[in-house]
Formats: C-alpha cells, structure tokens, sequence
C-alpha cells in the first residue's frame, strides 16, 4: 500500500470524523435525553461505536490508497492532478522533445514508446517533414543555443534552449532534456527546476485562458544526474512548487492539469500530495 496504515494524514482525517461522533455522544449523554428504558443498551450502543469507527479509519485509509484524481488550489489556480491520457485532454497538451527536437522514432534517437514519440507516430505518421518545417519555420533566433552541432550518432544540428516551446495546434511542443554524446536524454537538478521555472513563465504568455495539461516532467526515460533514484512524486512535488514561484495564474474555467501514466500511478501517493495544498 502507498499510504501507511498509521500515517499521520489518516489520522488526522479520522479525528475529525472522530470529533464529531464523540461531540453528538457527549451531547446526548450530558442532556440525558435517552428514554430511561433504552439506557440499559447504552453499553452496545458504545460497541456498535466503537466498530463504526474502525470501519471509518479502514474506510479513510483505503480510499487513500485508490486516490486516482486530486484538485490542488494553488493561489487561486486550480490544478488538477490525475492518472489518464494526455492525448484526451481538453485544451492545451504539452510534449515534451529534447533539446534538438529531434523527430525521428527509431528507438536510437527518440523511443516509440516516449511521450513525443507516441505523438510523432500518432500525429505525423508519414509527414514528418511537415512538422520538421514548422519547426524550422517558427524558430525564434533568440532560443538557438547553437545551429550547427556536430552529433556523433546523428539527428538534428540545430540545439535550442530548455524550455523553448512551439504551439502547434493543441500541442505545446517544449524543449525539455539535453542529449549526451550517446544520445542518452538528461538533465542536472538545478537545469530541472530552471527549466520549470522558465516553461511556466513561457506558457503564461501564450496559454490565451485556455486549459493545459502536461505530463510528470522527467517521469519517462530522462535521468537526473546525481537523483537516480528520484521518485515520480518527487518530481511530481517540484512542480508544484515551482508552478507557485512562477507568475502562472489560470483564471476559471481554465486550468492546470498535471497527467500521471497510468502504469506510474500505484508509486505516487496523492494522499500525500493532496496534504501538502496548505504548505504550497
């Protein structure tokens, strides 16, 4: 199970259920306005209490466990955090490329089962160069880190910067992780959070109140040197606070939802998370 059985979420939770009961029992015992001939059964009364909580703490704490969907208000934005698929979602979808965009799936450059793999394969099946001359065509000057870099094991030449972002269509297409000499993708934790900071900041200008979605960033086959062993939910609580730093503000209706892959779920405790609202 995701959430100890004696985490202090649980309990916290199960006190003011508790509260509550003992408060009605107090009530009705300090009023005395139990018939005389009913207090004889006062003593199961107390039993059946008693089971009744057990049965509420097993309750609170299995539906911790099976938390599938939370909404986080992040001042004033409200942000919803759930198991599904991207591709389904309202609004505005975010790919995350590397930092090269490079488009070709072969399992040596781009993995077919990557995020932006599934949507070159889904979207551009056959029309690659169609979305390679988008690229190319709305290339903004001032995010080109280097426009001629010699790859070793091939791909695109042009290098731009971390969260450089293209809009096409629903899609927003961001520059998210760097790429070795062997086309391994990675990231520091200090580039990590500095490109969060800057595809917030990036999707403010752009988003035009419409809602956008985005995947765990990291959560796929990106390695975070020196975190090897960095969780989803971890990555998942970076977000989040670095979504507060930044002067990303989604006015209802719209918002920010953040989708966690449906095979990652059982490894993130969105009790856990959900707790956390007030310390954002």
């Amino acid at each position: 199970m995701k959430v100890n059985f004696f985490d202090k979420g649980i309990w916290n939770k199960f006190w003011v259920c508790f509260s509550v009961i003992s408060g009605i029992l107090s009530f009705i015992l300090l009023f005395d306005i139990i018939p005389a001939d009913y207090k004889e059964y006062l003593k199961y009364i107390g039993y059946s209490l008693f089971f009744i909580l057990i049965i509420i703490y097993l309750v609170i704490w299995w539906r911790a466990n099976k938390l599938t969907d939370i909404n986080i208000d992040i001042d004033g934005s409200n942000v919803n955090i759930k198991c599904g698929d991207l591709f389904l979602e309202d609004g505005l979808k975010t790919i995350p490329f590397n930092e090269y965009f490079d488009t070709i799936v072969d399992d040596k450059i781009i993995s077919a089962k990557s995020l932006n793999g599934i949507f070159i394969d889904k979207y551009f099946s056959g029309k690659v160069p169609e979305l390679d001359n988008f690229l190319v065509t709305n290339s903004d000057i001032l995010d080109i880190v280097d426009n001629n870099v010699n790859r070793r094991l091939g791909g695109k030449k042009v290098k731009f910067k971390l969260s450089t972002i293209f809009v096409h269509d629903e899609f927003i297409l961001t520059a998210f992780s760097k790429f070795d000499e062997n086309n391994q993708a990675t990231l520091t934790m200090p580039e990590y959070i500095e490109f969060l900071i800057n595809f917030w900041d990036r999707v403010n200008r752009i988003y035009a109140q419409k809602s956008v979605s985005v995947p765990i960033f990291g959560s796929g086959i990106t390695r975070i040197k020196e975190h090897k062993n960095i969780s989803d939910e971890d990555l998942l609580k970076i977000m989040l606070w670095t979504f507060k730093l930044s002067e990303m503000k989604f006015k209802y209706p719209a918002k920010l939802t953040i989708i966690i892959h449906k095979d990652k779920i059982d490894q993130i405790n969105l009790f856990n998370v959900k707790s956390i609202e007030l310390g954002l």
